[in-house]
């Protein structure tokens, strides 16, 4: 039972681990990918960001409350252009979708792909259930199409073109005086489209920081947890031979310097009397508890095996780039060397 609940704690630790590695991969190419001007977010600029977000945060629903408002304000003054549109005395023939059938225009539908009308716009920006106008620009594009339709279908002298393109100009005229104030607000909704954009993304990284550190302080722990069972086992581990601990002085000498330094810190970790960094350095295999020589076994074979692959790797240049600094890790891996070899001759007199 207990295996099943470490299995299930450790799978939900990994999935965790790859959802953090994940956003982090995907933020990163996206801001490699981005455009100078989306990614300029100067590092100022984000701190200020992030100190203000929860109250740009609360602002939000403010905000997107005043935006429908303005909005809503638009479409009442294009209401008022529509009226005066429509009450004019030529507005007739505009206000219904074209009587094909009873016109008999066989052809209306093969000349004109999208017919539109005045009722029909009423009743699209009076929708409630999200079929309706999303902007001014959209209702506009109607309009003139309405005018452009007949104007397409109608000859140049036929009286219906004529109204229609009296009709649009007038149109024209009042939408002009309109554009700057829409122009206005959509580029006030795009700013507020990069907030809200910048909003959500400090949000996720918020987030899977918080994870991050979750889950830095779960590794911590599973560390500790980890090292208490090794402990355990090594405090239950049976007792090592002579020959074994010969070996292993022998294989502490086959050690790279860095990897050597840190076995004698394993030694000392134990034994607070011995001087791990001291120049003369006097191992006494005998000496040492059962947990250490273990400890010192179980790393000493770890650190011979990546020792092994690395040496496959290494390239002459790196040889030649570290040559005086190898010298000098040389000479302190000798010294430790024959301060090993001493004291294994001194138990090999002592065996019988």
């Amino acid at each position: 039972m207990t295996n099943n609940i470490v299995v299930v704690s450790e799978y939900a630790l990994e999935q965790r681990l790859n959802e953090v590695e994940q956003f982090y991969l995907t933020t990163s190419k996206k801001q490699s990918n981005s455009s100078k001007v989306t990614s300029a977010v100067k590092d100022k600029d984000k701190e200020k960001h992030i100190a203000n977000f929860k109250k740009r945060q609360q602002d939000a629903s403010r905000r997107e409350a005043a935006a429908a408002k303005r909005m809503q304000e638009l479409m009442r003054q294009f209401g008022t252009i529509l009226r005066q549109i429509t009450q004019h005395k030529w507005a007739g023939p505009f206000m219904q979708p074209v009587d094909v059938v009873g016109l008999g225009l066989h052809d209306y539908f093969q000349v004109i792909e999208k017919p539109m009308d005045f009722s029909t716009i009423k009743t699209k920006m009076e929708a409630k259930d999200g079929t309706g106008y999303k902007n001014v620009r959209e209702i506009c594009a109607d309009v003139r199409l309405i005018f452009k339709n007949a104007m397409k279908y109608n000859d140049e002298r036929d009286d219906v073109h004529v109204m229609a393109k009296t009709l649009l100009a007038k149109f024209e005229e009042k939408w002009l005086q309109l554009l700057p104030k829409v122009d206005e607000e959509e580029k006030g909704r795009k700013e507020e489209e990069v907030e809200a954009q910048l909003d959500m993304q400090l949000a996720q990284e918020a987030a899977h920081a918080k994870m991050a550190r979750d889950l830095s302080n779960e590794l911590d722990d599973v560390d500790m947890y980890l090292e208490d069972l090794r402990e355990m086992v090594l405090q239950k581990c049976r007792r090592m031979s002579t020959v074994e601990k010969r070996r292993l002085g022998t294989a502490l000498t086959r050690l790279s310097p860095d990897d050597l330094n840190k076995a004698l810190l394993i030694v000392a970790e134990n034994n607070p009397s011995f001087q791990a960094t001291a120049e003369e350095v006097d191992l006494d295999m005998d000496a040492q508890s059962e947990s250490t020589l273990w400890r010192l076994k179980f790393f000493v074979k770890e650190a011979l095996q990546v020792q092994c692959k690395n040496a496959a790797s290494m390239g002459e240049n790196h040889h030649h780039h570290h040559h005086h600094h190898n010298d000098n890790n040389n000479k302190r891996k000798r010294e430790i060397c024959d301060a090993l070899a001493k004291t294994s001759q001194k138990r090999s007199r002592k065996i019988p």
